[in-house]
This record gives C-alpha cells, structure tokens and sequence, in this order.
C-alpha cells in the first residue's frame, strides 16, 4: 500500500473520433497531473476513428496508467459507458480528448469525494483561443447555461461532460449515458437531470478547470448549434416522458439576458460580434430542434413547443 491510499482511485474517460492531435494534447495534459500517478487510470475510447489511436496511446504507456479500447461509431455517449466498462476507479472523471485539464484538475474534483458521496461534481472549462470569434461565443453560451441553470447556490441542475466527477456505482446504477443521442449534443444534459431524478446531488467546484481547445468557423458554429437543436429536441422527450409533463419553452427572460450576456463579458466591437453569434446560434439551435421534430413525425401543440 503506498503512502497515498487514502486518495480516492479515480478511472479518466475519454471518449476520442479522428483526434489524434487534440487527444495528445489531453493526454499531456493528464501527464502534469499533481495528483498521485497510481491512484488515477486513464481510459481512451476510440469511437470508430478512421485513423486508430494506438499509436498515440502507445506514446503515453510509460507516462500514464493508460488503456485504449475501440468500439465502431456510435457516439461519444456510448463511449462513455464504454470507458466505464472498463474502469476500476471508484470514481469516474469525463473529460473530451480536445481538452486539457489543469495540473490540479484531479486534487480539487477529490476534494469534494467522501467515501459515501453521491454527489456529481462539475467543473468549470475556460476557452484556450480566445481570438477566435466562434469558439468565444460557444464558450459565452456554455458559460451562461452555468450561471442561468446555477442561479445563486452550487447546486446546479446541468454540467458538460467535458467536466464532472460521480461515483462509479451510481453512474452504473442509474445506466449511464443514454445511447439514443446519435450526436455530441444533449447527452450530457439528460444525464443530470436524470441523475438528480434518481435523488443524486450535484455540486459545482469552479477551482477545477480545463481548457478547451476547439477551433471553429462559421460553418462549423453552424453545424454544432444545429446539432444542439436536435439533441435538445431528444432531451425535451425524453424529460417529459420521465416526468409525465409536456414540453415548455424557456421565459423570454432567458433569451433576452443570453442575447445580453457577451456585452456583460467584454467590450467594444467583440461584444456586439459576439451578441451576433448568440444570435445566430439560437437561430441554429431553433431549426435544428424543429427539424429533428420533424424528421421523427412527430407533431406537438402549441403549448409543447420548445426552442432550447
């Protein structure tokens, strides 16, 4: 037994598509961790990557507790269970192969474990390229969802799976992520609301950072907001279900003050840019939702409908 049994083992997931560069970059990251080196593993699920990631795993087997395990493409929320699969951790951490947790990433997340926690512990993630516009404005929409969804406790009701820390037995318990997300949108926002339905808490831990480094253009903003329509569409069924209610659309409150959020943040011409991309993030995010109702035929009233 070393001298840092006491420290909770910790399983890192990684779920990782046609990355290898962004995944090495984690895993660098993940290398600089101040956390004790044997009571963390690291599990890489290759989604089905046209280009496999064994060598880049392989780059890391004598720097890192590291596993890769492949599975066709089916998405990163199956590939999350996946990884969980295989962990042994009594804890397990989410993190995205284009991200890069701080050094202390680990130490704090441990802070808030006891050996009965139930709780689910998010993060905060800051935007390594600031310079680019759209990676900017995806980061102001992620971080408004934090302060609207928080409001003035740290119990909150949504994390990114980008970020967070659970229990391994109650991940298991209450299955995992749901697989029927066929996209990296709304998986992550399902899985709160589920766990906390299961009677599960959360808490909100600020201190424990990652970076995310994610490049975008417009088409590429585009295409992810629209994404996020849709996965929103999939979390609104599948809520209403759970909870025997019928869909509803947010306050006009809600748009308003996220319209307003990047003059908040910053100044001058990049805030008014940015009010732009919220703008048209949302618009994405509405036709993505309704062309995903669509798709499916399925026809909703008046009252049911739902933008976000």
């Amino acid at each position: 037994m070393t001298r840092y049994a006491s420290e909770p083992l910790i399983s890192i997931i990684i779920p990782t598509y046609n990355r290898p560069k962004q995944l090495t970059a984690c895993l660098l990251s993940l290398v600089r961790s101040e956390y004790p080196r044997d009571r963390f593993e690291v599990i890489a699920v290759d989604d089905g990557s046209d280009q496999p990631m064994d060598s880049v795993v392989t780059g890391f087997e004598n720097r890192l507790n590291i596993k890769l395990i492949r599975q066709k493409n089916a998405g990163p929320a199956a590939a999350r269970n996946k990884g969980a699969e295989h962990a042994k951790g009594v804890f397990l951490a989410f993190t995205d192969d284009d991200c890069q947790p701080r050094p202390d990433w680990l130490r704090v997340l441990a802070k808030y474990c006891t050996g009965n926690s139930c709780h689910l512990i998010g993060g905060s993630t800051i935007n390594s390229l600031p310079r680019n516009l759209f990676s900017s404005a995806s980061q102001n929409l992620v971080s408004y969802l934090y302060q609207y969804y928080n409001g003035q406790n740290r119990n909150m009701t949504f994390f990114a799976s980008n970020n967070m820390l659970l229990p391994a037995r109650h991940f298991r318990e209450i299955g995992g992520f749901n697989t029927s997300f066929p996209l990296a949108a709304g998986e992550d926002r399902e899985f709160c609301d589920r766990w906390q339905h299961n009677g599960f808490h959360t808490i909100y831990a600020p201190e424990a950072v990652v970076q995310h480094t994610h490049a975008m253009t417009l088409c590429s903003f585009w295409r992810q907001h629209f994404n996020y329509g849709r996965g929103a569409f999939y979390f609104h069924r599948i809520r209403a279900g759970r909870c025997h209610t019928t869909l509803k659309i947010e306050p006009f409150s809600f748009y308003r003050d996220l319209l307003m959020f990047p003059v908040l943040q910053s100044k001058g011409l990049k805030s008014f840019l940015l009010t732009g991309l919220m703008f048209v993030s949302q618009l994405a995010n509405s036709l993505g939702f309704f062309w995903e109702m669509r798709r499916q035929k399925i026809v909703l009233g008046h009252d049911d409908n739902h933008i976000f």
